[in-house]
């Protein structure tokens, strides 16, 4: 089962969230179809969702992650909320490239460098919040980071893993993200990053039946982690047939007119699940009287 955990040093020194989404990003595999280097790519930004999801307050807030560096997988997003759901897609799915010198799959390549890391909080207010940062690596993670130093000014790292088995479904997937808290010492600074420079898998480290709070303490075992909260996650698309009715009433009378008259019906597809949603006969009448009637 997939969930996640706040954690912190009882030191004080920085607070964690780690996750194992192994479940939820071969969900999104199904539903896309994607390529590996796509698989890591939506992974680990559907990961890193989930985990900055977490931080927010409230059950109605949303976080959204928009990645664009110009290259052929096109724009990534992922929508998540405080309560471990989330969900997202990629441009172009099929995108497929050659593996990096060192074996592992081209997601910087893949993503590009020309472009920026977006990230939007919706909390309720009359306007969202959203920060923007130049990619730096299109590897995810590293750009993650660099938002939170930039937008935030708040010292993080951000680990993030999807490694793709023979067969292409998700062998494992996960991360973590660390965070400084305001009186951090010096020396538990460069404890922190030693600990932090002798990880060499992210997703070898959910390749297991290991507890996530287990990962977490064999990580972090020169310090004392306390778990402070554990919640389930998943990839959970809420589109439905009045949601894609009401995105229907946003074209206009006349264009509605035309498709009505070329075919008689119209069929709207979600980006997020790739379900599909006929209308035709009465419901398109109804969603026509609506508009003229408005």
């Amino acid at each position: 089962m997939d969930y996640m955990i706040r954690a912190i040093d009882k030191k004080n020194t920085f607070r964690m969230f780690m996750v194992r989404s192994t479940e939820t990003v071969e969900k999104a595999r199904k539903y896309h179809n994607t390529t590996p280097t796509a698989s890591a790519a939506l992974g680990r930004t559907l990961t890193a969702g989930l985990m900055m999801g977490y931080m927010m307050k409230n059950q109605n807030d949303r976080l959204t992650i928009n990645i664009n560096g110009g290259g052929p997988i096109g724009a990534i997003l992922a929508v998540s909320d405080n309560s471990g759901h989330v969900k997202g897609y990629v441009d172009n799915p099929n995108v497929d490239l050659p593996l990096k010198q060192d074996g592992k799959l081209n997601v910087g390549g893949a993503v590009g460098l020309n472009g920026k890391i977006s990230v939007m909080m919706d909390v309720g207010l009359k306007e969202p919040y959203v920060g923007s940062t130049d990619i730096v690596t299109g590897e995810i993670a590293e750009d993650i980071a660099m938002y939170y130093l930039q937008s935030e000014q708040q010292n993080s790292a951000v680990a993030l893993g999807v490694l793709v088995d023979k067969d292409l479904s998700i062998k494992s997937a996960g991360g973590f993200i660390v965070q400084e808290l305001p009186f951090i010492e010096e020396e538990d600074i460069k404890r922190l990053e030693d600990t932090l420079n002798r990880l060499k898998s992210v997703s070898g480290c959910f390749n297991n039946d290991k507890d996530v709070e287990e990962i977490a303490k064999d990580l972090f075992s020169d310090f004392q982690i306390e778990i402070t909260d554990k919640i389930p996650v998943e990839f959970l698309c809420d589109c439905s047939e009045e949601r894609m009715e009401a995105a229907l009433m946003t074209i206009g009378r006349d264009d509605l007119k035309q498709l009505i008259e070329e075919d008689e019906k119209i069929e709207t597809v979600c980006h997020f699940c790739n379900k599909k949603y006929l209308f035709q006969g009465k419901k398109l009448k109804n969603i026509l009287n609506y508009i003229e009637n408005d």
